[in-house]
């Protein structure tokens, strides 16, 4: 099976194989985190992105209940850390589920802690608008991220994951544009 190439995503954990015929253009979108050439995903790829998307959000909302002064931020970056620690519960559950002996990374890539990093260095007055940025940043890139792998994956237990997983990142999105919106 070939592994997926992403490149320069937030997404992109390792080096990967080279894609081989069946390669498809993943779909036009704004967003650098998105992989760019999107071969038949496999369930340890995408397991270890997913498992690093739910760390990053939940890394960035807990940098975001200390900082924010905004009540609804601080609202959100609550719902981000239970709803992607429960993520990570079940993506856990789901491979144990399916016998699959593949354990989640326990750190962020470089990149996504450098994201973190970044994050926490923000000026206050400049915080809130640069978080809810990150956030449909990383909703949108965790939504191709499960949408493909529901479609497409190579484990069917954690397609169906990926698919109910892909709604709730659904709605994520849709809240994490709403309240960037309304900073502006």
């Amino acid at each position: 099976m070939t592994r997926p190439i992403l490149i320069v995503g937030a997404l992109a954990l390792a080096a990967c194989n080279p894609p081989a015929d069946n390669t498809a253009v993943a779909p036009a979108t704004n967003n650098p985190a998105v992989a760019v050439l999107t071969p038949e995903l496999g369930a340890p790829d995408y397991s270890a992105r997913a498992a690093a998307g739910d760390m990053l959000e939940v890394q960035s909302s807990k940098v975001a209940l200390e900082r924010s002064g905004a009540a609804d931020v601080k609202a959100f970056a609550t719902m981000m850390v239970q709803d992607h620690a429960k993520s990570s519960a079940d993506m856990k559950a789901a491979l144990a589920s399916a016998g699959l002996n593949i354990a989640p990374p326990a750190t962020l890539p470089a990149d996504m802690q450098g994201r973190v990093n970044d994050l926490t260095a923000v000026d206050a007055a400049e915080f809130d608008s640069r978080y809810m940025d990150m956030q449909v940043q990383a909703h949108e890139a965790a939504l191709d991220l499960h949408t493909r792998y529901a479609g497409g994956g190579d484990n069917a237990q954690l397609k169906a994951l990926a698919a109910a997983t892909a709604a709730k990142v659904q709605q994520h999105l849709d809240h994490a544009r709403t309240l960037r919106d309304s900073l502006k």
